[in-house]
């Protein structure tokens, strides 16, 4: 999962950017709303955390910009202001859901899971599927009760396909939501994760999980 963070504080966004990379997200950190504005409207996010004190731009105004553009992943917005109508503008605005500066790191994680869960149309942060189990809050994968060791990147493939799991997702998209500007991508590595992901989990390639669409990308086979 692919996140946005436009947050001017340096301090704040360094903390924010290294609590998200280690929880498995590819992030992207800008610290000025235009900057905000130029990343969500060329590159693809599975979610926009929006700082609403932001120089150059502020943050009601690109949210408002983001969903002029017809973005609709969710914004969770930060604010130091406690105020009910700064909340109240900055839902109104588009966003989705808010925190009030200074936050705790695991609320911030669950809010955004809850996020992330909701745009996906799923209520619990337990997936089944097959034998399967995926649990969007912990990151983690059971096969029949036992914990399946994933890499991050591995992790962040799957969850990406589950999440999306009406859908084909290709090898492009795929690879936009896995990893974040500086990452010199290669699409041709997610056949590599693939690979892998289907000898962990289906290594006889009896249940087939994951299925390929040829010429188009890979999806979760909707049968198990």
């Amino acid at each position: 999962m692919r996140i946005l963070v436009v947050e001017d504080h340096e301090r704040l966004g360094s903390t924010l950017k290294d609590t998200l990379v280690q929880r498995k997200y590819a992030v992207d950190w800008v610290m000025d709303g235009e900057a905000g504005l130029f990343h969500g409207r060329e590159h693809q996010y599975d979610l926009a955390i929006i700082d609403l004190g932001l120089p150059k731009l502020d943050g009601v105004s690109l949210i408002k910009e983001l969903r002029a553009l017809g973005k609709t992943y969710p914004i969770l917005i930060l604010t130091a202001r406690s105020n009910w109508q700064d909340k109240v503008l900055g839902l109104e605005s588009g966003a989705d859901d808010y925190l009030v500066k200074p936050f705790i790191n695991e609320e911030l994680l669950a809010r955004l899971n809850v996020l992330l869960r909701r745009a996906a149309g799923m209520a619990s942060p337990e997936i089944r599927f097959g034998d399967l189990s995926l649990n969007t809050a912990r990151k983690e994968l059971k096969q029949q009760g036992k914990v399946v060791e994933l890499t991050s990147y591995e992790y962040n493939c799957l969850e990406y396909l589950v999440l999306n799991r009406d859908k084909v997702i290709s090898k492009t998209e795929m690879t936009e939501h896995l990893y974040d500007q500086d990452f010199d991508r290669d699409s041709n590595v997610i056949e590599v994760f693939i690979g892998r992901l289907r000898k962990k989990i289906d290594p006889d390639n009896s249940v087939k999980p994951i299925l390929t669409v040829r010429g188009q990308g890979y999806r979760i086979n909707a049968d198990l």
